[in-house]
């Protein structure tokens, strides 16, 4: 059997020899053997899995990669499926997120001139009954969307009745407009925040094709990851 070192290992993906010597340390590649003088002794075996723990760190991060490969090194394909089938998860979200905004974005180009920001045409802040009816939903919709993280309404000191600002209607009404579409809470509150962070739609537009390029990258890094990784679960122990 021909035997690697650490720098073999190391030099295929110019890491340093020490970098290999910690993953196997932290779990990520199998015991090595060692030599009678005490060398460690690398096998064909252990490049596959440095390979494939590599190939995870893109795909799954650096804490759900060493996750998945310690468990994979370990036998546990459960543990290392089910944090697979985390990051999956993680990556839908993203894309319903995704299209919540392409939506949004939408929404707002096809509205007329000057009414994307509905609330630059308020002459003073909404009450919570105000904007429910300009809306036609109840307060306690209105407040519902408060604790869910889509609205944080300023309150007024004397009274501490909530107020709703230029920017609070905007989002009201984009929340609407994705309730209408059967989009949940959790999601349209990431969305708002979103748009929130932006400010306007050009930035929006931006940082939608910067976020899309991204999840298609990560997309993809899994998919290179999982057919390392069935390898790695399909190969014999050298």
């Amino acid at each position: 059997m021909t035997y690697l070192r650490p720098a073999d290992l190391a030099r295929e993906h110019g890491l340093s020899p020490q970098t290999v010597r910690n993953y196997e340390r932290d779990g990520f590649l199998p015991p090595a053997g060692r030599s009678e003088t005490g060398y460690r002794r690398y096998t064909g075996r252990h490049a596959a899995a440095l390979r494939t723990y590599l190939a995870l760190i893109p795909a799954h991060g650096y804490a759900e990669a060493g996750t998945i490969m310690r468990a994979a090194v370990e036998g546990r394909w459960n543990d290392a499926l089910t944090a697979v089938d985390r990051s999956h998860a993680e990556l839908l979200r993203d894309r319903g997120t995704l299209d919540a905004v392409g939506e949004v974005l939408a929404h707002l180009h096809g509205r007329p001139s000057g009414a994307r920001r509905p609330a630059a045409r308020v002459a003073q802040p909404f009450t919570i009954g105000e904007l429910a009816r300009r809306l036609g939903v109840g307060v306690a919709t209105i407040r519902a969307w408060e604790r869910a993280g889509v609205l944080a309404p300023d309150r007024r000191p004397a009274t501490n009745h909530r107020t709703y600002d230029a920017d609070d209607v905007r989002d009201a009404e984009l929340a609407h407009f994705l309730r209408r579409g059967h989009r949940p809470l959790p999601l349209i509150a990431t969305v708002v925040q979103e748009v929130r962070t932006a400010g306007d739609t050009r930035t929006l537009e931006a940082a939608l094709t910067d976020w899309r390029a991204r999840v298609t990258a990560r997309g993809l890094a899994m998919l290179k990851a999982a057919a390392l990784l069935s390898d790695y679960a399909g190969a014999r122990a050298d």
